[in-house]
């Protein structure tokens, strides 16, 4: 009986070469899921390629407001930035495909998952986690791993020589991109050299600084407790409300990265990364917690934040972990409510008023004008206690 297996298709080179690879090296079923996370092009001509390589089905997902809902609008509440810079988009896009993978094996009675990530790469991990933690006891293909093809040129080789079509495959393909409704990353190439400053063709969604119109445009965004709901006034679905955004931050230059981020499996790369309505997004809401959250609840957040990061970035998603603090996040954000307003000009998103139901700036408290609810002379007595500490230790080095 022919090992039925599912495969992560993307319809690329390396996919394309995955599916003929299975079936001859394994007697594989080879059943092909390709995932429509707002890639260009989507879904389209990907069923007609799979079938072309050899693969017995084709499954067509469309995840879109899946992504958005349940992986980018948690992790945008949590804060999580990693590597100082980075807003996770290919992190968080590999645990939705996988888990839609294991979904799809389990309705079929599939033998094993298969993926097209390097040995050198964070995917492997990402999409390997997904599948131990939803169902461990499914076997894992990795072929990068296994097989004597090392290069791009060999698995074209390896692909004409069984004429499996190829058409729409970039054979000259000089970076490796990712992209989805939330990003698009650039890796490879003469990128790979940290001193190389990138060319301007190298970026998809955006223009550059010194290209951005010269006139600034205001946009106002507007938060319910965290999740994003409108723009200058407009209520929008999350997928109408990311395009737009990722519109108006592309077209003012903002939201790039440039950043050279530890991997994994140990190793620094380097990656540009474009995330135009991310960032708006993320300098909204950072700005919006900032007047309704307390001091002590802004650290915590800063805190999980940083936990929230490092845990999808390496791929625990389905994890105890990841569920404790979304739940924290929910109640950290219930006041996080109310509407800010941005100036975007020449790749910077300026915050320019804020505004909330919820704020707990008093004015009457931080006017440095004449005030009668705040007693100046109550500051002594609070300077005393809290400077006790460092009078004790004074007074004890002086006694030798």
């Amino acid at each position: 009986m022919a090992l039925k297996v599912v495969l992560a298709y993307s319809g690329g080179l390396d996919t394309s070469a995955i599916v003929p690879w299975l079936i001859e090296e394994y007697n594989a079923e080879v059943v092909c899921v390709a995932a429509d996370v707002g890639q260009p092009g989507g879904l389209e001509g990907l069923q007609e390629k799979a079938f072309a390589a050899g693969a017995s089905s084709f499954y067509g997902e469309d995840l879109k407001k899946d992504f958005i809902e349940n992986f980018v609008w948690p992790t945008l509440r949590s804060g999580a930035v990693y590597g100082r810079k980075y807003l996770l988009g290919t992190s968080m896009a590999r645990p939705i495909i996988a888990r839609r993978m294991v979904e799809i094996a389990h309705e079929i009675g599939a033998d094993a998952l298969s993926h097209g990530c390097t040995g050198k790469g964070n995917d492997q991990v990402r999409f390997e986690l997904t599948f131990a933690s939803l169902s461990p006891e499914l076997r894992v293909i990795a072929p990068w791993r296994e097989w004597e093809i090392k290069s791009r040129e060999d698995a074209l080789a390896y692909i004409r020589k069984r004429n499996i079509d190829i058409q729409g495959v970039d054979q000259n393909k000089l970076f490796s991109r990712d992209e989805n409704l939330w990003h698009i990353s650039h890796e490879g190439g003469p990128l790979e050299d940290p001193g190389y400053e990138p060319e301007e063709s190298i970026f998809q969604w955006t223009v550059s600084a010194e290209n951005a119109p010269d006139c600034p445009e205001m946009l106002e965004m507007e938060f319910n407790e965290g999740y994003p709901v409108a723009i200058n006034g407009k209520s929008l679905d999350s997928i109408q409300l990311l395009e737009s955004l990722n519109q108006k931050g592309s077209e003012h230059g903002i939201g790039r990265i440039d950043l050279v981020e530890d991997r994994l499996v140990g190793m620094k790369s380097r990656g540009l990364y474009e995330t135009p309505g991310g960032t708006l997004l993320h300098i909204a809401l950072r700005e919006l917690e900032q007047l309704t959250l307390d001091r002590r609840t802004l650290s915590l957040k800063d805190e999980l934040a940083s936990r929230y990061a490092d845990l999808v970035y390496e791929g625990w998603w389905w994890n105890p972990e990841r569920e404790a603090i979304d739940a924290a996040v929910n109640t950290l954000m219930k006041n996080v409510s109310g509407k800010v307003r941005l100036k975007l000009y020449k790749g910077v998103a300026t915050v320019v008023s804020r505004s909330s139901p919820k704020s707990l700036y008093d004015a009457g408290f931080a006017s440095f004008g004449e005030d009668e609810r705040f007693a100046h002379s109550d500051a002594e007595g609070f300077i005393r206690l809290f400077g006790l500490p460092a009078r004790v230790r004074a007074e004890r080095n002086s006694r030798g």
